[in-house]
């Protein structure tokens, strides 16, 4: 299960990455399309500062990967990163439907008695 695999602190960047709309929305345009940091900013009603600190957000948790061309700085999705979260989100829902087969386990013994 990668919720065994992956450290909590690793877990709780990755959580917190795709807790902002605006990184999310940068992910999933890079996984498109790379996009240099002020290409990125000029997406967004806000600064080339700000989109920055997102990015390093997002690179902290390997959704997102910077590369130096030149005076730019490239940032491209990191598939690997964004099937890591998939694979824990698919592990939380692993263990939430096996409670709730239990609780039906449950429920169906209790029908039974009566």
């Amino acid at each position: 299960m990668v919720v065994e695999t992956l450290r909590q602190d690793e877990v709780d960047r990755l959580f917190q990455a795709l807790a902002d709309a605006t990184r999310r929305d940068i992910v999933a345009r890079v996984l498109v399309a790379e996009y240099s940091v002020s290409g990125l900013a000029e997406q967004y009603d806000m600064s080339f500062a700000a989109v920055q600190k997102h990015v390093a957000v997002l690179e902290r948790a390997s959704l997102v990967s910077k590369e130096k061309r030149g005076r730019e700085q490239i940032v491209r999705g990191e598939v690997d990163g964004v099937q890591r979260a998939r694979r824990l989100l698919d592990d939380y829902e692993r263990i939430w439907r096996q409670r709730v087969d239990r609780i039906e386990d449950i429920l169906g013994e209790d029908e039974d008695r009566t």
